[in-house]
């Protein structure tokens, strides 16, 4: 029953992120919190009210995003086509198919969607939102009671692929974090830098300027005082 209370603020919140164009991993976490349903009916209500929204907003984006580089507009075209529309959906077919198993989800589509979000740097779907789980969860579900040792050996060999690419998926987690900290210490070493040459020039510039006020002021001096004894030798 909680959810079902919780579930317009979680849809207030994605539509708030969207219209905020915010196209990350968290959306799709608030989306996936959405559509924890029991109730076949309401999944499905909401469902098309989502859907409805994403459609009227990918229509805005296309149009803000006409000035982006290529590689932006790749990006959002991503995250309406491949991964927020494409989990929707196979969440959607994974809870209809308890009572229709021609819905059902393969463990190779929710391995490919993993593999999908995983290219696109969207790490928590590939990890948290247990894509490559729900792509064991599918294939241990199949009837291997009468497999035979061969296809045993194949099954453990898909197993062992996923779990690896479960592996890689927190290994390329870690590194982007790590690589977003290294480019922030980076960031602030530039800027320190800066400002320290900045100070430099400062101070460099002032040292000539001082000095070149004293070799005028001196200069001045030893004019006047040659000026001073010539006058002295003239009155003599």
């Amino acid at each position: 029953m909680s959810g079902l209370t919780q579930t317009p603020h979680h849809t207030s919140l994605f539509r708030s992120q969207i219209t905020n164009r915010r196209f990350n991993d968290e959306i799709l976490r608030i989306l996936e919190s959405v559509l924890v349903f029991k109730d076949v009916k309401s999944l499905i209500e909401t469902r098309s009210d989502l859907k409805q929204f994403m459609r009227s907003e990918y229509l805005s984006v296309i149009h803000e995003i006409k000035d982006k580089t290529v590689k932006q507009k790749l990006f959002t075209l991503q995250f309406f086509s491949c991964l927020a529309l494409k989990y929707e959906a196979l969440l959607l077919r994974d809870v209809k198919s308890s009572s229709d198993q021609s819905l059902q989800v393969s463990y190779l589509e929710w391995l490919n969607f993993a593999h999908h979000s995983l290219d696109n740097d969207f790490y928590f779907i590939a990890i948290q939102v247990k894509a490559s789980e729900r792509a064991v969860a599918c294939f241990r579900n199949k009837d291997v009671a009468d497999a035979k040792t061969g296809e045993l050996f194949e099954n453990a060999l898909i197993i062992e692929e996923i779990k690896r690419f479960k592996d890689r998926a927190m290994k390329s987690a870690a590194s982007g974090s790590v690589q977003a900290q290294a480019a922030e210490y980076l960031k602030r070493k530039i800027v320190e830098k800066s400002k320290i040459c900045s100070s430099f020039r400062r101070e460099t510039k002032s040292a000539a300027s001082t000095l070149f006020r004293n070799g005028i002021r001196k200069r001045h001096a030893r004019e006047l005082r040659k000026h001073q004894s010539l006058q002295q030798n003239i009155e003599f």
